[in-house]
């Protein structure tokens, strides 16, 4: 798999969880993928100062994008 098509299938991951993060009044920016392995996201509006914005990125974002990307290794939510 190239570094294009996994960037498509993280893309595609992101567009499945967008939604559920949008009725909370979030959202998620991808910022990189890394060696094709590290994924790099800015979580936005109510999920950054969300208490369980670390729960979600694991258990909802991290999933998800493993479903699409298997090569996927981590996800990292970028803070400003």
């Amino acid at each position: 798999m190239t570094s294009n098509d996994i960037r498509i299938n993280v893309e595609k991951a992101l567009e499945e969880i967008r939604p559920f993060l949008q009725s909370d009044g979030g959202d998620i920016e991808l910022i990189s993928i890394d060696n094709d392995s590290s994924v790099k996201v800015r979580l936005q509006g109510a999920c950054v100062g969300c208490t369980v914005n670390q729960m979600t990125l694991k258990s909802g974002v991290e999933m998800t994008i493993k479903k699409y990307a298997p090569q996927i290794e981590e996800v990292i939510n970028i803070i400003d």
